[in-house]
């Protein structure tokens, strides 16, 4: 027969693995908002700033701010007491009650002392975000997996330059021709820094859209062919698919940074002074002149925005071809599926332990 400890110990490997989803009868208002306690209290109290005022005196503010945090913490203490707890305990579970006190009550006072409606508004949905945020990064385990991810950082870097390696020749086909045009030059080499940090960003969303949609498809393969215990039930697949998610951006990031840092090289050797030019570039906000066997060499703004935006390119190309070619799919699902089988019968053995115990 199962013990609780038995179960603890597989539940906490569920959370190291950053797939807290596959405990059972996992709570928000316990195992999700009620870790994240200490977090949600610090920010709750600091919001006592919100009483004070910038046209007040220095003195006036101080008692404004006194004031707040005596009413934020009798507040929370007479809720304590209401749900039974201690007056000065952290809170053992966050229901409703508690984060209707914790998104409402700071916003009442700029209201309540100086009648701000648009401050009231924006703390309130600002504390509403965060209780949003606290339950994705803790109810997904994002952070578990981040610590995960970086744990095994030396394999995950080892595949990763060795994808890259092979990845290179055919990533080297169409980049190395966009990177020696003078269009794609004028074009990034004009762009705004904030279009290249968007352009990132887009390119990240895009393919880890492009990734939640494939990855369900590949998990329920990865399931099947384990043969362990009950079926995923939606959300734990979420789960998987998310970490899964987190573990690629890892192997996408590696190669991207290579390819960048390869072209920003090779740009330096390549491009020189006269190409600018005679392509008619600027070299940007900065430049250095640079002698390597008495060879110029020039590193600028320009040649590091167009390598990131060939990087760029090349991330989004592998982040799909990591899907959907079968040399990459392959080198990425391999491993991947050998861990999926150990959890999910881990999984299967929890899930009888909860039976018998």
């Amino acid at each position: 027969m199962g013990t609780s400890a038995e179960l603890e110990r597989y539940e906490q490997r569920f959370r190291r693995a950053g797939l807290p989803l596959l405990i059972e009868d996992l709570s928000p208002t316990h195992d999700i908002f009620t870790r994240a306690a200490p977090l949600l209290v610090l920010v709750f109290l600091a919001e006592m700033i919100g009483a004070t005022s910038l046209d007040w005196h220095w003195w006036q503010n101080l008692l404004a701010a006194l004031g707040a945090l005596i009413l934020l913490v009798a507040s929370f203490g007479l809720l304590n007491g209401f749900r039974g707890r201690k007056f000065w305990s952290l809170p053992t579970r966050f229901g409703i009650p508690e984060l209707v006190v914790f998104v409402l009550l700071p916003a009442l006072l700029p209201l309540v002392t100086q009648g701000q409606v648009k401050q009231f508004f924006g703390i309130a949905v600002g504390n509403l975000l965060l209780v949003a945020i606290v339950y994705v990064v803790v109810g997904y385990g994002l952070i578990a997996t981040v610590l995960w991810g970086l744990r095994r950082l030396a394999g995950e870097l080892g595949n990763s330059i060795a994808s890259f390696v092979r990845a290179l020749p055919l990533l080297l086909v169409f980049s190395l021709v966009l990177f020696m045009t003078a269009d794609m030059w004028q074009v990034f080499a004009g762009m705004p820094v904030e279009f290249i940090i968007f352009s990132m960003i887009a390119f990240t969303v895009l393919s880890t859209l492009f990734l939640l949609i494939r990855l369900p498809r590949e998990v329920d393969a990865i399931e099947r062919d384990a043969g362990s215990g009950p079926p995923l039930r939606p959300i734990q697949r979420l789960n998987v698919s998310i970490s899964l998610v987190i573990r690629q951006w890892m192997q996408v990031l590696v190669v991207s940074a290579g390819v960048g840092l390869f072209f920003i090289a090779f740009g330096m050797l390549a491009i020189s002074a006269h190409v600018y030019e005679l392509w008619g570039i600027t070299k940007g906000s900065w430049s250095y002149q640079l002698n390597w066997l008495n060879h110029p060499m020039v590193l600028s703004a320009s040649l590091v925005k167009v390598a990131v935006g060939i990087a760029n390119f090349t991330g989004l190309y592998y982040s799909i071809a990591l899907l959907t070619d079968s040399t990459y799919r392959t080198d990425f699902l391999d491993n991947i599926s050998s861990e999926l089988r150990d959890v999910f019968t881990a999984r299967a053995e929890y899930l009888e332990l909860r039976r018998t115990t």
